[in-house]
């Protein structure tokens, strides 16, 4: 059984995402998809069955919900396509799933900001 972050899980991490990103880019064209869709990343399991995949989209919540359902729709085309474009032993069976670190990102970004912003305007008082 290989280890969960030995080199060839990852480097079948990264295979699987560059080809999933690509696939997503240029093979789909379901108009729920988010033009600014990533993924973000990658986790096969070490028996190659299974495959979480963790997506992001610019905009809403709304956007996202949408986007995720689109590829759960698509699924066993992506794993097609996966398939022809990975020499794997197996394909595994994609999750999407939402991944809001972006979000999260983008809160913390603006707290720090109103932060420092407000550190400035007491420097400025006194």
């Amino acid at each position: 059984m290989r280890k969960r972050n030995s080199i060839k899980g990852t480097r079948i991490n990264e295979l699987v995402k560059n080809s999933l990103s690509n696939i997503i880019r240029s093979e789909l064209s379901d108009p729920r998809i988010g033009s600014v869709t990533t993924v973000t990343a990658v986790e096969v399991a070490p028996d190659l069955a299974t495959c979480r995949a963790y997506i992001s989209t610019y905009g809403d919540e709304k956007k996202l919900d949408k986007t995720i359902a689109a590829l759960k729709n698509a699924e066993k085309y992506i794993r097609k396509l996966l398939a022809e474009d990975l020499n794997l032993r197996n394909t595994p069976e994609i999750r999407f799933i939402p991944d809001h670190s972006m979000e999260y990102g983008m809160k913390m970004d603006a707290l720090i900001a109103s932060v420092t912003l407000d550190l400035k305007k007491d420097e400025t008082d006194e």
